[in-house]
């Protein structure tokens, strides 16, 4: 079975088409830094690899651009869409609606509309991703893996806010977490990594940023909540705020509540606090001097570390944490700031293992340290076809 798989986040559309159930990437590519002045564009196969520098302004766009890659007569891999069994779409927000993987349909895609303002940054790229695919790919079976789903495991301590009853009884108001897919794989793969290894928090960092606590191989915690905003600072997000500054930019500097929900979602976090939104141009221009990024760094960093005292806490223990995702695999400077003065967690980092880089799970760790340290590459469009597949095959 082909299955192509879209996980189209808020600035960017990871893509891959699999065969299954051999798990055989047939190709696989990225398109980030979308609506900047420039994106980067990648697509690789067996034997061809293009990468390129051009202006992508949305999703669309870029969709259109990797489905005409894929039926290109030079360097493309499939003749026809017909050769398309299923295109599987990460989709952030479930709400309550949806707890496992589903068939879209009409109804699911209004479900997914109606939760735009839950997750505005991404419901609304991932219903795009939808709608291209369906009209590209008009055989193949559409179907959507939720983020939300893998923390239904969350204890009701951990899910339900201090609000009224009703609010979660009549309006589904509670935490329901994000980037489940991803904090699912990784986590698999370091039990088995590990072979022996129940408390575990994975630290996801892209341009959205969530941990999850993690025991016996379920979630029983997590940073992101009802929506895609609180927790960690992230790209554009502000992470945790006081609810008493919105009150005051409101009631006593004058802004609306739009403009209130357009500064948290779009305009904070590490933008806000530097005027970049991708780390690679912060961690540079911090190396030159610029103290807004140097703070911002030191900023993101302090939060994770925040969360980890936290969720060691809430587990009772900790034998090992997960750096994935762009930032989590990628920058070492990142994961060094985070694994700082983190002794009396048993975290304690290894510079030169730190500093390798590798597509292979690693551990960073120091050989006396009592927590592992792991880096291991997620891969969300993998799991998302797995997922696809058993749900086809029961059908």
């Amino acid at each position: 079975m082909k299955i192509v798989i879209i996980n189209s986040g808020s600035s960017s559309i990871k893509y891959q088409l699999i065969e299954i159930p051999s798990n055989k990437v047939i190709c696989s590519g990225m398109i980030d830094r979308i609506g900047l002045e420039t994106s980067n564009l990648t697509y690789e196969t067996q034997t061809h690899k293009i990468e390129e520098s051009l202006p992508i302004a949305n999703h669309k766009i870029g969709l259109e651009k990797i489905a005409h890659l894929l039926m290109d007569e030079k360097v493309g891999v499939i003749k026809t869409t017909q050769e398309i069994d299923a295109v599987g779409h990460r989709v952030v927000h479930g709400g309550s609606n949806f707890t496992s993987t589903t068939i879209i349909t009409d109804e699911v895609k209004e479900k997914i509309k109606q939760l735009f303002e839950l997750a505005p940054l991404h419901n609304p790229a991932n219903l795009e991703g939808i709608n291209v695919a369906s009209a590209i790919f008009d055989v193949a079976k559409q179907v959507a893996v939720f983020d939300t789903a893998f923390h239904q495991t969350m204890p009701v301590v951990a899910y339900k806010y201090a609000l009224p009853n009703y609010l979660l009884t009549e309006n589904k108001i509670r935490v329901y977490g994000f980037h489940g897919t991803s904090h699912k794989y990784v986590s698999e793969k370091a039990i088995k990594h590990l072979e022996n290894s129940s408390k575990i928090i994975t630290i996801h960092l892209g341009n959205g940023c969530s941990m999850t606590a993690i025991k016996d191989g379920k979630s029983i915690d997590t940073t992101l909540g009802f929506g895609p905003m609180n927790g960690l600072i992230m790209g554009t997000r502000s992470g945790d705020v006081d609810q008493s500054v919105i009150f005051y930019l409101v009631n006593t500097l004058g802004y609306s509540l739009d403009a209130v929900n357009i500064m948290l979602q779009k305009q904070s976090g590490m933008l806000g606090l530097t005027g970049f939104s991708d780390l690679r141009d912060i961690e540079s221009n911090a190396g030159q001097g610029n103290i807004d990024c140097q703070i911002a760094l030191a900023m993101n960093a302090y939060r994770i570390k925040k969360y980890i005292g936290s969720y060691t806490a809430a587990l009772n223990g900790l034998d090992a944490i997960i750096f994935t995702a762009g930032i989590g695999e990628n920058s070492s400077n990142m994961r060094k700031l985070v694994c700082t003065d983190m002794e009396y967690f048993g975290i304690e980092l290894d510079d030169t293992k730190n500093e390798f880089r590798s597509k292979e799970i690693r551990e960073i760790n120091a050989p006396h340290s009592k927590t592992k340290i792991l880096v291991i590459p997620t891969n969300e469009e993998i799991e998302i076809a797995n997922q696809v597949y058993e749900l086809l095959l029961s059908k």
